[in-house]
């Protein structure tokens, strides 16, 4: 996570909020309350729609009408008003520091967010956004190294590897990869032709493997006549 973190407080102004945001180079901000308490986020999507650059929604009187008076009430306070209160995203999405990076990524796609802010009894102490995800995804690749295993190593990995998998045929029975040297050759038959590169994949990371060599036929579940069979490499 980013910590210390770049916020703002419940009584600024949108001009305040957009200049911390273009001066940091960021996206969104936390919003906390005069004891530190996280309260709301507002980010660049909430300025999107904004009076000062006559981009507030505009919509058919008759939409408008089965809108309803409230609807279109809390639109203009939304574009109009100078206050980040009036603004931002109450009762953000937020975790505490315990919380694992898998819990993180499924709370951003859940709820379409870009960030996660991190709180420690109420209070903001720190904030994992995207970037963050793909500075710990680099740092992981740069220190992933190849492993001398065995061919028999290897094969079992890869075996293992297919039986935790739900989408592909059961291994050995449809699947059965050679391995030699370090190189693995699949050899099997599919069903579903998408089946074939999510094998292809799961045999490159197992760690140790230099090559992979497909061999796997797609066959018509319901006429049993080949669909696609790889040339002879």
């Amino acid at each position: 996570m980013t910590s210390p973190v770049v916020f703002v407080e419940l009584d600024a102004t949108v001009a305040q909020a957009v200049e911390i945001m273009l001066q940091n180079r960021i996206s969104g901000l936390p919003v906390v309350d005069k004891h530190g308490h996280l309260v709301g986020i507002v980010t660049e999507g909430d300025f999107l729609q904004r009076v000062e650059t006559e981009t507030q929604r505009r919509r058919p009187r008759w939409l408008e009408f089965l809108l309803g008076p409230g609807r279109l009430a809390a639109e203009y306070t939304h574009s109009h008003s100078r206050r980040v209160e009036d603004v931002m995203t109450r009762a953000p999405v937020a975790v505490s520091e315990e919380a694992p990076l898998e819990e993180i990524v499924e709370l951003m796609e859940r709820h379409q967010i870009k960030r996660v802010p991190v709180v420690s009894s109420q209070q903001l102490v720190g904030i994992v956004s995207r970037a963050n995800l793909l500075q710990a995804l680099a740092s992981l690749s740069r220190e992933a190294q190849p492993i001398a295993q065995t061919d028999e190593t290897l094969r079992s990995l890869l075996m293992a590897e297919f039986a935790k998998q739900k989408w592909g045929p059961p291994a050995p029975i449809y699947l059965n990869p050679i391995v030699r040297n370090g190189i693995v050759e699949l050899w099997g038959t599919i069903t579903d032709e998408r089946e074939r590169q999510a094998i292809i994949v799961a045999a490159e990371n197992v760690p140790g493997v230099k090559e992979v060599r497909d061999h796997v036929v797609c066959v018509d579940p319901i006429s049993g006549m080949i669909v696609y069979q790889p040339e002879a490499q």
